[in-house]
């Protein structure tokens, strides 16, 4: 029996393409003692995945090598004490069918209390991310105004539902008229826009937001975030968390052209990468979880099915192919 894994072929130069990525035969890996014997089940993939392929997001992807990235895992054979056969963990694993681990990086699942697809989006951390980003850095208020961008995706849909449990007036940004609805519908938003239509965003946000933005939450930049920003009040926060727009840019952008804005508005514009939030995810999970349990939060999923489908799934991320959180079931 052979083993199966996705590498890194090329860089990719603009938008990634198919021929990008290879999908190739290895032997089997054999599992040693105090090691156990993972057969991939769901595979997460995401933007920040881009940075990696490039080298602007370390650490980064090798040529020749395995991507790798958040993945649920069944342990169909054991060495480890720690860990028996059955047992379902999630962890950074590579692109690979089968794999052996050590065991340490790896976090133990209930599969009871939650679908395990659960803990690679609003468990995981897509939602760990929405919460720490938006709670710490913009602080929310009740009767504040909270716009997200990218707000129909994984993180986005989260950050609007968390806004909407702290008081906020929320307003998404999206790309289809499909998902403006959705927003709304299934998310709570109280309003959104599809930026592919409207023929001023800047205008379109003043007119949705008459008394100001007060926290905008940034999964994309470019041009969406300046208009946004343009109409933040004084003393506003962003959490950056993304600038997918910017992910396959050939040329460096110049700018950023908006710095007055920050000195006169008082403005917080921060970054954020949840690999800096490690030793709160126990604590975030639980609030998170009693919410799911609750009926306060519900998260979407794309879901593809097979294992060559994950470079399809990682592509179709900046085409806008996901609602919510995209996964390739293996």
């Amino acid at each position: 029996m052979k083993n199966r894994k996705i590498i890194l072929k090329k860089r990719p130069v603009g938008m990634p393409l198919p021929s990008d990525f290879s999908n190739e035969e290895e032997l089997m890996p054999v599992n040693r003692e105090g090691e156990i014997l993972l057969k991939s089940v769901y595979v997460s993939v995401d933007p920040y995945l881009r940075g990696k392929m490039n080298g602007t997001h370390p650490p980064i992807f090798e040529l020749n090598e395995s991507v790798a990235s958040k993945i649920i895992a069944e342990i169909v054979e054991s060495n480890n004490d720690n860990y028996k056969k059955g047992d379902f963990v999630s962890g950074y694993l590579d692109w690979k069918m089968y794999q052996t681990s050590d065991g340490k990086t790896l976090q133990k699942l209930d599969a009871n209390a939650a679908p395990l697809r659960a803990y690679l989006g609003v468990l995981g951390i897509t939602g760990l991310s929405a919460y720490i980003a938006l709670m710490d850095i913009g602080k929310p208020k009740t009767g504040e105004t909270l716009v997200v961008s990218g707000a129909a995706g994984a993180v986005g849909t989260i950050v609007g539902q968390i806004g909407k449990i702290m008081g906020c007036r929320v307003i998404g940004i999206a790309g289809t008229d499909e998902k403006v609805a959705l927003l709304k519908s299934k998310f709570g938003f109280d309003e959104a826009i599809n930026y592919k239509t409207a023929p001023d965003i800047k205008a379109a946000i003043a007119t949705l937001c008459p008394s100001g933005v007060d926290i905008y939450f940034d999964n994309v930049g470019g041009t969406i975030s300046d208009a946004v920003i343009a109409n933040l009040n004084e003393y506003g926060r962003v959490p950056v968390c993304g600038s997918i727009s910017n992910y396959n840019d050939v040329e460096e952008k110049t700018g950023p052209s908006l710095l007055p804005l920050v000195v006169y508005k008082f403005l917080t514009i921060q970054g954020f990468i949840i690999g800096d939030h490690v030793a709160r995810f126990p604590e975030v999970t639980t609030q998170l979880a009693e919410w799911l349990k609750e009926g306060k939060l519900t998260y979407s999923e794309t879901i593809l099915e097979g294992f060559d489908k994950l470079p399809e799934a990682f592509i179709g991320l900046f085409e806008g192919r996901n609602e919510g959180k995209m996964i390739v079931k293996i």
